[in-house]
């Protein structure tokens, strides 16, 4: 995804608030059962109750967050997982820095 792209989705606090949390979710998420947050992630209805929104809201705003693969999606039972793509938010400020 082109860098003004993944701007443009960083540019929702929400959004952003979100890959602030999940950089230490275990300090901003209560513990799941039986699932590391830092290597599986963290569920949509964590995310919509610590943004107090509806999980269809959450779901869009993860949804954004995994096109522009600030994200990646982990789909375990009914349930589906969301943990930082630290290796794209890598690239993206290598790309920020050539840039500005």
């Amino acid at each position: 995804m082109a860098t003004v792209d993944v701007l443009k989705t960083l540019a929702s606090e929400p959004r952003l608030h979100i890959l602030q949390w999940m950089k230490q979710p275990s300090r901003h998420f209560t513990q799941q059962d039986g699932i590391d947050m830092v290597a599986t992630g963290v569920c949509v209805k964590q995310v919509a109750d610590k943004l107090g929104m509806t999980q269809s809201t959450a779901s869009q705003y993860l949804a954004m967050l995994l096109q522009a693969d600030l994200l990646i999606a982990e789909r375990i039972g009914k349930y589906t997982y969301y943990r930082r793509n630290e290796a794209a938010i890598a690239r993206f400020v290598e790309a920020m820095n050539r840039e500005l």
